[in-house]
């Protein structure tokens, strides 16, 4: 009753607000230290509705409650000359300081499919796939949808990919023609899913999954086929919208999608890159899916095993190599994982020119020592590391800079949140990635502030799951700011029985802390995107985003950030890229609407064209996003 006490107060002083408040702009105080998290949420009233789902040229919005479009309909009347009401606001802890915070939920008990695989679209639906070769899931197909080419079974009737719609909590079966096992991905700029390799007779294969139909959407395999078997490959957007795919098992090489983007004389469309060759241990491999980041130059960084480079792939020639990062193997199968720290923007210059070029940091997390695959397969499960390493590779001469995670880890996920945090999960303490390769599993998440200047506050242990996701887990986030996690899989075939670990059909979501309850009332609910093409937005120009509060606030910290989801599997979640945009100004509107201006990313090495999340972040508390399209 008190609830809805005071919702019926804050929306009667959002109405009253209209008439008595002026204009006002506002100093912004740049965020440094992120504040942290929020209400546990538990349905999809906060996601978007699949009315707002459009067109690629009519990227969809965030379609505001009733009261919320009517108070954005009035800001254009001419302000009073009233003074604000100055109610001071309740004193918040920083989400970031909730050690052991977090919220764990069971959002299906089966889907019917391991999540080997994850990837939003920008309809707010996630493509969820497995492995086709071991036989049928425990998910059927639509009448008179069978497979009869499985290197497994003569006949396969069930579903071995899914799409899962999350304001709704369902999913429906989707049909993939052969073989996605250990297979790579990236969106493309007008939405669509290109999926690359796998295993068998899908190894050259390319498919494409397009959200324009959301009910009769499914995989498409092209005749075109890649050049070079790929299986443990990695994907990354360029500039021009195309695809790089990168080494693979026994692949040395790298090439792109569509095939005829780049030529050069030396095979067609293939480029040998022997630093994939260098990197490959004897017996173990530890080089597979290696990490990929687009960098504001243009080149890639290309990490593998514990080496990294700098690749000018349009010359096929690395242009700089880094230090080794200490300690451990970091790549497959000896798992650990990685994100490229959010860049922060900022602004053009007074002539109109372009912004100096961002800085760029890269973590690597967790990982085993060499021969721990090795001992894993004789049952001798070796401890996982502990250890982070981050490096700014844009400096002249970078460093390896090695902090310690609160525990072992192999096997994790690296999310990126909005409030420009990292959040890792899932894996185990022992071991390293393969059949029955890994031992403990860890259920607790773990936040990282990068940019917390102590080095003993940056990590802080969350709220366990009760869940093991090892082998063949995944986590991808959501536009309401959950983590969706599932998969886990550490067997050949699906074995549910007589086994410690068994095979995890589940999906559960993770609600950091920022989502508590007590964080409500400055949680930023955006209203629209203002810019010339609407959602749409070209680089370099100036856009605003209007949201609203529900308490009035005396000093505002806000952030705005993009972020492009991307294609999770393990332990890479490829794609994944934070961008803080440059604020120009804050502007109030009413007594809890306000108008944030940014300049958006200058360039297309900087923000590869496509789909992004917008987050606007208010004192550490992100809100539900929009998408918008950078083109």
């Amino acid at each position: 009753m008190a609830t809805k006490i005071l919702s019926f107060l804050v929306s009667l002083i959002l109405i009253l607000s209209l008439f008595t408040h002026p204009s006002q702009s506002l100093p912004y105080h740049r965020l440094r230290r992120r504040h942290r998290h929020r209400r546990y949420h538990d349905g999809p009233d906060d996601a978007l509705s699949p009315s707002a789902v459009s067109s690629a040229a009519s990227p969809s919005r965030y379609q505001p409650p009733i009261l919320l479009a009517f108070l954005h309909s009035t800001f254009s009347f001419a302000a009073s000359s009233f003074p604000l009401i100055n109610v001071k606001p309740p004193t918040y802890n920083s989400p970031a300081a909730t050690a052991g915070g977090g919220q764990w939920e069971i959002l299906q008990e089966s889907v019917g499919v391991s999540a080997m695989h994850m990837q939003l679209l920008y309809n707010n639906k996630v493509v969820i796939f497995d492995r086709t070769d071991f036989g049928p899931s425990n998910l059927s197909l639509l009448a008179g949808k069978c497979r009869y080419n499985d290197e497994a079974i003569k006949e396969d009737c069930t579903a071995h990919s899914i799409l899962y719609d999350v304001a709704f909590n369902t999913y429906r079966p989707l049909m993939v023609q052969t073989d996605v096992w250990c297979s790579s991905g990236a969106v493309i700029p007008d939405g669509t899913l290109v999926q690359t390799g796998g295993y068998l007779a899908g190894d050259h294969k390319i498919r494409l999954f397009s959200p324009w139909n959301d009910d009769q959407s499914d995989w498409i395999e092209l005749e075109e086929n890649l050049i070079i078997q790929r299986w443990y490959a990695s994907d990354q957007i360029l500039p021009d919208g195309n695809v790089i795919i990168v080494g693979g098992r026994k692949a040395f090489s790298y090439e792109f999608f569509p095939g005829d983007s780049i030529k050069n004389s030396q095979n067609g469309s293939v480029f040998y890159f022997n630093f994939l060759k260098e990197t490959t241990d004897p017996k173990e491999e530890n080089n597979l899916y290696p990490f990929l980041y687009l960098l504001p130059d243009g080149n890639l960084f290309v990490f593998a095993n514990q080496r990294s480079v700098i690749l000018d792939y349009v010359n096929n020639k690395i242009v700089k190599e880094f230090p080794m990062i200490p300690g451990e193997k970091r790549s497959y199968p000896a798992t650990g994982s990685s994100v490229m720290l959010p860049i922060r923007l900022s602004a053009s210059g007074a002539d109109g020119s372009l912004p100096p070029s961002p800085e760029v940091e890269v973590l690597v997390c967790g990982g085993a020592k060499g021969g721990s695959y090795v001992k894993a397969l004789e049952g001798i499960y070796v401890a996982a590391s502990k250890s982070c390493g981050r490096m700014r590779v844009t400096d002249p001469d970078p460093l390896w800079i090695m902090e310690d995670m609160p525990m072992r880890r192999v096997m994790p996920d690296s999310v990126l949140l909005p409030t420009g945090d990292v959040i890792i999960l899932n894996g185990a303490g022992k071991g390293t990635a393969g059949w029955e390769c890994a031992a403990d599993p860890v259920f607790n998440p773990i936040l990282y502030m990068p940019t917390e200047p102590d080095p003993s506050k940056r990590f802080s242990v969350l709220n366990p799951t009760k869940i093991p996701r090892l082998y063949h887990s995944t986590a991808t986030l959501l536009p309401d700011g959950r983590i969706l996690v599932g998969g886990s899989n550490p067997h050949i075939k699906y074995n549910f029985s007589g086994v410690k670990y068994p095979t995890e059909l589940s999906l559960e979501a993770f609600s950091p802390p920022y989502l508590g309850q007590e964080f409500g009332l400055i949680r930023p609910s955006i209203l629209s995107i203002e810019a010339p093409a609407h959602n749409v937005i070209s680089y370099g120009e100036e856009f605003s985003v209007t949201f609203t509060l529900g308490l009035y606030q005396t000093d505002g910290e806000f952030m705005v950030t993009i972020i492009a989801p991307s294609f999770a599997t393990h332990s890479f979640g490829m794609n994944q890229r934070l961008l803080e945009l440059y604020i120009v100004g804050v502007q109030q509107l009413s007594e809890f609407a306000y108008k944030v201006t940014v300049h958006a990313p200058p360039t297309r090495n900087i923000a590869p064209p496509g789909y992004y999340m917008l987050f606007v972040v208010h004192h550490g508390v992100p809100g539900h996003c929009v998408w918008i399209k950078m083109q």
